[in-house]
């Protein structure tokens, strides 16, 4: 079997999930090919698991202040060559294409009558699992954007639906440093994020940032360009974590126990709705603004038990071998019997 597997490179939580996916991938005699789509080739790290990889412009969303600016979003979008990269991409060698909200692989397979799966978050959002601030826009995105024959979603919760249990990939627990607290805000200004920080001079921050502020840092705050090796360090011994509300930081978090305050990019409407499940689970504290009075109450709270979910990609990639793709609830069934979750998460 030869696969295409198509991953949107804007956010890396669909990187981190393609990164397990490689890895239980390489251990059998399946061949793949990896493309990403939605960032520039110089800012994409850490990428040697995927081999000779395949880049494309793609589509993506422009952020400005921590929220969705969506006239820029349209202007980029209108002037890449989205249409010509998907009317020249040829398929015919592939057998199946997997997809994680890609759109230039999904319209491809789409004309070509490629058989396609969508191995996401966002395929889970096709369910009425907990959402918020849904637009009629977002549902036309969440529909068409990466569009599949096959979707398989994944979430930190079934909700009585076929979904499966987030990838997650994370270092053993070297213990809780209740002092030491990660942040990665991507889409915040580094100098807000310093002023926000920078009263609490009783806890240490590590924070994880492409850019520096311009005004000078507390000694208690220490800034880091991305680096993954020494972000999975710091988020294995840290005390709690403090990011948007992105899938992949979210699930990491709850895996090692880590309390978590999340600040959700505005006019994103997959993070809002990942507040709304963290909500509704009881899993995380949120905030709409670097709010300090909301920092302090979270700061003293207590972390609560790690939730130890499966190996999904090793059992995802043994039912893709088995290539009766349309039947999935046995899969998502196997894999929720191995998760213990926390008592007030059960129905």
């Amino acid at each position: 079997m030869k696969i295409l597997y198509g991953v949107q490179g804007t956010g890396n939580g669909h990187i981190s999930r393609a990164r397990v996916m490689a890895k239980s991938l390489s251990k059998t005699d399946i061949e793949v090919d990896f493309l990403f789509s939605g960032r520039e080739e110089h800012q994409y790290f850490d990428m040697d698991c995927f081999g000779d990889f395949q880049l494309r412009k793609g589509m993506s969303f422009m952020t400005e202040g921590g929220r969705v600016n969506l006239p820029k979003t349209i202007r980029r979008n209108l002037s890449t060559s989205i249409f010509s990269e998907v009317q020249h991409m040829d398929l015919s060698d592939y057998d199946l294409v997997i997809n994680d909200f890609e759109p230039v692989t999904a319209w491809a397979a789409k004309k070509q009558g490629v058989t396609s799966i969508s191995i996401s978050h966002q395929a889970a959002l096709q369910y009425p699992v907990p959402k918020q601030g849904m637009s009629w826009l977002d549902e036309r995105l969440l529909n068409n954007f990466a569009p599949t024959d096959i979707k398989l979603g994944c979430h930190w919760h079934h909700f009585g639906f076929p979904i499966i249990p987030p990838f997650v990939e994370v270092e053993p627990n070297c213990g809780d440093h209740h002092h030491q607290i990660l942040v990665y805000l991507p889409f915040e200004s580094p100098d807000e994020i310093a002023r926000f920080l920078a009263p609490f001079n009783q806890y240490q921050f590590f924070v994880y940032h492409a850019a520096e502020p311009n005004i000078a840092l507390a000694d208690h705050i220490n800034w880091f360009g991305f680096n993954r090796t020494g972000f999975k360090a710091h988020m294995s011994q840290c005390g709690g974590v403090i990011g948007n509300a992105g899938f992949e930081l979210a699930s990491e978090a709850m895996t090692l126990g880590k309390k978590l305050l999340v600040k959700p990019l505005l006019g994103q409407f997959e993070q809002s709705s990942n507040v709304a499940a963290l909500e509704l689970l009881a899993a995380a504290q949120s905030m709409d603004t670097l709010d300090g009075s909301i920092l302090k109450r979270w700061l003293k709270s207590a972390s609560p038990k790690p939730i130890q979910y499966p190996q999904v990609g090793d059992a995802l990639v043994k039912w893709l071998k088995q290539g009766d793709w349309h039947q999935h609830q046995m899969l998502c069934n196997d894999l929720w019997s191995q998760v213990e979750l926390p008592d007030n998460w059960r129905k």
